[in-house]
């Protein structure tokens, strides 16, 4: 009698028949916000002057951050109470027609109403695209869709900007904004036939909360938006905008964030916290390099974003390498040494504030915190979606988003205040916000550990 072997199971996989348009379409996405986000820093300048809008220069990129916190808040309750596919269609079409507003802008308020109507879309869209990860895809391909999407910020960090200013220069500026939407609603498009298979959220009408909750996140957004246009301040003027900001964060921020993230708790206000301590390390580290560079070591502009292009590939890198490795043996692993090799590689480039040593260094510092991005990111990612409770997803990516955009602004315009606050930065305000940099990314490794959720009493 032979014996009856059956076949074996298909290995999962991102583009299987049933996921295949759906990761296209959300990679492709993830891309569009990321080179969006990038490219209209290139074409700003150009804007203003065209524009005549110079006084409204920080609100057009203050307004959009505010509207987008407001959104991922708001986004989460959504997704949690209706499933994720109301909130990225309304979250289309908030970010096109912001976009097409923009674009077409005959004064500088009118662009300044469409960057903050895209900013609103941004962040609808952004919430549900994790939740899509959450319900659509099975957890053992989780670690890889998240590195697809750190792909699709590191592929624009790239080209972006030089593709921006290529546009700018041959098409004029308004094509930055237009072009956009051209791609993204065909990649919604590709995105809607799997959300038929999304049940609708496990909430029964609008979770107790909500509203105060949203009442919180326009706190937080417009602190946020404060935090930007003092950062387009000089003198007096901007230490009080700065103080206020930080205080309307210091506030509100706490309240939209899970419960014992200010104490560190096990679980997932850990994982938030991380993220979190991350991205300020990163952007702190990252915005002081091409000034250092440049003013110390005499780069050329191109030289000083050839180094932090270093680091950006070193992520990409990172970010493969987490999605193929077995699952390792503690939830804490990849997110403690993604930590231990920014704080080193951060500690590394500081090193190059001294004369003597080899700018070479610095490349080599970038480029391990690039690869401890990459490790940390999307398994943070995945740590949110695996410790929410059922129904809960939304709300723990919109809190994962917030923790990350928060920080990342705070320490911006802390750096920004140190590096403004003499005649002109020197070796000692490089050294300094380098040093918080890398402090914020060893406070991260050391509390790593409690990414796991504390042991139930028997």
């Amino acid at each position: 009698m032979t014996a009856t072997v059956a076949p074996a199971t298909p290995a999962p996989n991102l583009f299987a028949p049933h996921l295949r348009a759906m990761t296209v379409g959300t990679v492709a996405l993830v891309s569009l916000l990321a080179f969006e986000a990038l490219a209209v820093g290139t074409a700003m300048p150009t804007v203003a002057r065209s524009l005549d809008g110079l006084a409204l220069y920080g609100l057009a990129f203050g307004g959009p951050f505010a509207a987008g916190v407001v959104a991922m808040v708001l986004s989460g309750i959504w997704c949690d109470a209706r499933g994720p596919r109301p909130a990225m269609w309304h979250g289309l079409v908030w970010f096109v027609v912001g976009l097409v507003v923009a674009g077409t802008a005959p004064v500088m308020g009118a662009l300044v109403v469409g960057r903050v109507v895209q900013g609103f879309g941004s962040g609808l869209l952004s919430v549900a695209l994790y939740v899509i990860v959450g319900q659509a895809y099975p957890e053992e391909l989780h670690r890889r869709i998240f590195a697809a999407f750190a792909a699709a910020w590191v592929v624009p960090s790239l080209v972006g900007p030089a593709v921006a200013g290529l546009i700018v220069e041959h098409l004029g500026w308004r094509w930055v904004f237009l072009v956009v939407p051209a791609v993204a609603v065909p990649a919604v498009l590709l995105v809607h036939p799997g959300l038929r298979s999304i049940g609708r959220g496990a909430a029964t009408g609008v979770p107790a909360g909500a509203r105060v909750r949203i009442g919180w996140a326009g706190g937080a957004g417009v602190s946020a938006a404060l935090l930007h246009i003092g950062g387009q301040q000089r003198g007096a003027v901007a230490v009080v905008v700065t103080a206020v900001a930080v205080a309307g964060l210091l506030v509100c921020a706490p309240r939209l964030l899970p419960a014992g993230f200010l104490r560190s708790a096990h679980g997932l206000p850990t994982v938030i916290g991380l993220r979190g301590l991350a991205s300020g390390a990163f952007v702190g580290a990252e915005v002081v390099i091409p000034l250092m560079l440049s003013r110390e070591r005499g780069f050329t502009p191109t030289a000083a974003g050839l180094v932090l292009t270093v680091g950006a590939l070193s992520w990409s890198v990172g970010s493969w390498i987490q999605g193929r490795i077995p699952q390792p043996a503690s939830r804490a692993t990849l997110p403690r040494t993604g930590l231990t090799l920014i704080t080193a590689g951060i500690a590394t480039v500081a090193a190059t504030v001294a004369p003597g040593v080899p700018v070479a260094v610095g490349v080599l510092g970038w480029a391990l915190a690039g690869l401890g991005m990459g490790l940390l990111y999307p398994s943070l990612s995945v740590l949110t979606l695996e410790l929410s409770a059922p129904g809960e997803q939304g709300r723990s990516s919109s809190s994962l988003q917030l923790g990350d955009s928060l920080f990342a602004a705070t320490v911006l315009a802390l750096t920004g205040a140190v590096l403004a606050a003499g005649s002109a930065p020197g070796p000692r305000d490089y050294l300094v916000t380098l040093a918080v940099a890398a402090g914020l990314a060893l406070l991260g490794a050391t509390l790593a550990p409690r990414v796991t959720p504390p042991a139930r009493p028997r």
